[in-house]
């Protein structure tokens, strides 16, 4: 958790007349990337990439209650800084930060910070003599590009209030000019064809996340208001905003406002492995020894409905199913299981009382002698309201940590409430994954206990995917509603550069686009068996689900052991072949080994897979590819060995909708 610094140059402090208009430049430290910044009262900033201008007279603004607007009073430059940030459990174990940097303050004390990396641009807004109670009316984040670039957005699922919603939805692909009248949500991605650009956010903590809309080559930053009143909805007791107040944020003192980052990236296999949004977030403030966030897979109940078949007892919430759960667990060395939604009655908000079918500190203490840990499942504000009794209680039982649901909002006080749900598991030595929620926002950096995330429109969503029938381009089609092995061949660039996961992947019942129907009880994926191993790697998910049934992954002892066999943190990460919407393949090294996954839309592709990326010397490969008839058979698979060297290339097929996964273990 250390970071070193390096200031290379001494600071260069402009002292100006407060009435010119200053136009100063900032330049990353390659030169690659530069930053006009034309500042008056107020902020407009353009940026080139490799000569080409990507935006301009883009607008950063904020607006205080009973503050006026000033001239600003001094810039200062520096044009290099280093830091090294350890990272544990990140998509790299350590990242070798640089950026330059100009600070502009102003009269009235509202001050801007602006970074240019080799890989973005990041800014944010601080304050230096706020003394008293502060509100914030409205802040203008506009983004304004040279042309009407393509957009990927995903938009908001809830039309009435779009600013309540699990930021759970697939990327709208069109030009900007097309854009839905519709707030989206972060990260969003545009393709600008010399160089895409994708907005994201970093350490939002007393402050609301960005939304965006998108118009005639622009796109305009919206905030979710102060929440006045709230009610709740029965089943969960969810907490949601009825009114809202006339202005976006409020607090007392001096405050540091958050990251709006845009990161700049020319092929598409930088996106994955782009590090800004942890880079700029807050270092950790868990103190001491953290050996007790311990990362690792999970037998998860929910996803495949307690399906466990074969046995003697009725399979549900009870002892004998979690029991069967651990001993699934033990067997394959899986480091967890959730206790999902019903362990406690829904609609009373009450987390302390466990359902009577349930021991569950006998749970626990089973558990313990198999070395599986307990995680409980909660609703975010349940938690809140018994946070300190609930750590207390089951913090003492043994119990590892909580899964967290059904936030859905983003306004400051929902966000306040993440941050103090962190802090206080934290002390009492508990992991959390949070769901239900906007992408991570830095909070794992500052908050390490917090090792993974939704806002992924993940597996649990195959669930309810219909089919659809139509007519296209003069063409009859009958097909899912929603295009899952597309949408995983998306995300990762986009939503994975925001950080942690939790997609919940595992599924052992595949199946074409042609045989696909949705279930609920016994669900099933889009894609073959071997597209579902290629989740454990191409994810960044520290703590993942096996989401299907003990039963079912028993009967496939192979495949469940290659999954079991997999790590959930790796040192290193590179994306070695991929292109947006069509595959990615991505590698991870743990030690001296490496592991490869691949996954393609639903267009079958040939690969060649250069291993020259490995240090020299020998590796046993375990490689789990398409069977040859998984086209129309979808869990048909294959799995072999060979030796392979640093000059070897592997061929792999990947059937439509398909995958593949690689071990590469030194000799």
């Amino acid at each position: 958790m250390r970071t070193k610094k390096l200031i290379l140059m001494s600071a260069m402090m402009l002292t100006l007349p407060s009435f010119a208009q200053l136009t100063t430049y900032l330049k990353s430290p390659n030169g690659k990337i530069e930053v006009k910044l034309q500042v008056d009262k107020n902020i407009h900033y353009s940026i080139s990439d490799n000569g080409t201008q990507l935006m301009k007279d883009n607008v950063a603004e904020m607006k205080f209650a009973g503050i006026s607007q000033s001239k600003y009073s001094s810039v200062n430059t520096k044009s290099s800084i280093k830091e090294v940030i350890y990272a544990p459990n990140y998509k790299q174990s350590q990242i070798k930060s640089e950026y330059a940097q100009t600070i502009i303050k102003f009269k009235n004390g509202i001050n801007a910070e602006f970074r240019a990396y080799n890989s973005g641009v990041a800014y944010r807004f601080f304050t230096t003599s706020t003394k008293g109670n502060w509100k914030v009316e409205n802040e203008v984040a506009d983004f304004h590009f040279t042309n009407d670039a393509i957009a990927y957005l995903p938009y908001s699922t809830n039309v009435k209030n779009p600013k309540a919603m699990a930021f759970q939805a697939t990327y709208d692909v069109a030009p900007l000019s097309q854009s839905k009248n519709l707030e989206a949500f972060l990260p969003a991605t545009v393709d600008m064809k010399s160089a895409k650009i994708t907005l994201l956010e970093t350490d939002v903590e007393g402050y609301p996340g960005l939304f965006v809309k998108g118009s005639d080559s622009t796109i305009k930053g919206e905030f979710a208001q102060y929440p006045k009143s709230f009610d709740y909805y029965k089943w969960r007791v969810q907490k949601y905003v009825t009114e809202t107040e006339n202005y976006i944020a409020q607090g007392k003192g001096n405050k540091t406002f958050p990251w709006r980052i845009l990161a700049i990236t020319h092929d598409d296999t930088e996106m994955p492995t782009n590090t800004l949004a942890y880079e700029l977030a807050s270092p950790s403030r868990i103190k001491g020894d953290t050996s007790w966030i311990k990362p690792g897979k999970v037998a998860w109940d929910w996803w495949n409905d307690w399906g466990i078949s074969n046995v003697d007892f009725k399979a549900g919430i009870n002892q004998e199913t979690y029991k069967y759960y651990i001993d699934f667990a033990a067997k394959q060395g899986l480091q967890y299981i959730i206790l999902d939604e019903g362990w406690y009655v829904p609609s009373s908000g009450d987390m302390l009382t466990v359902i009577p079918e349930l021991n569950l500190k006998e749970l626990v203490e089973y558990g313990k002698q198999k070395n599986v840990g307990v995680i409980l499942w909660t609703v975010f504000n349940v938690l809140d309201s018994q946070l300190d009794a609930a750590c207390e209680k089951y913090s003492a039982m043994g119990i590892k940590g909580f899964k967290v649901d059904f936030m859905d909002r983003y306004d400051q006080e929902g966000v306040d409430m993440i941050y103090r749900i962190a802090d206080r598991c934290a002390k009492s030595k508990m992991v959390l994954d949070y769901h239900g929620i906007f992408a991570p926002q830095g909070i794992q950096r500052t908050y390490p206990n917090v090792i993974n995330f939704e806002a992924v429109f993940g597996m649990e969503e195959v669930k309810w995917t219909v089919r659809e029938k139509g007519v296209e381009n003069g063409k009859s089609y009958d097909r899912p509603s929603k295009d899952m092995p597309t949408y995983d061949v998306t995300f990762p660039y986009i939503r994975g550069m925001a950080g942690y996961v939790d997609f919940t992947p595992g599924g052992f019942r595949n199946a074409t686009a042609a045989d696909f129907q949705p279930m609920y009880y016994n669900p099933v994926t889009m894609g073959t068996r071997c597209h579902q191993l290629a989740h454990y790697i191409v994810h960044e998910s520290p703590l993942t689900m096996l989401a299907d049934n003990p039963t079912i992954y028993m009967k496939d002892k192979e495949c469940t052991d290659f999954i079991s066999s997999l790590p959930t943190v790796y040192e290193e990460m590179r994306c070695i072949a991929g292109e947006i919407g069509k595959y990615i393949v991505i590698a991870r090294r743990d030690g001296q080994n490496w592991y490869v996954g691949g996954e393609t839309n639903w267009e079958g592709r040939d690969l060649t897979v250069d291993l020259s990326f490995l240090p020299v010397g020998s590796y046993e490969m375990t490689l789990a590819k398409d069977g040859i008839n998984a086209d129309k058979a979808a869990t048909d698979y294959k799995i072999e060995q060979n030796t392979v060297t640093t000059s070897s290339k592997v061929n792999i097929h990947l059937a439509q909708g398909g995958g593949f996964a690689m071990k590469l273990i030194r000799k």
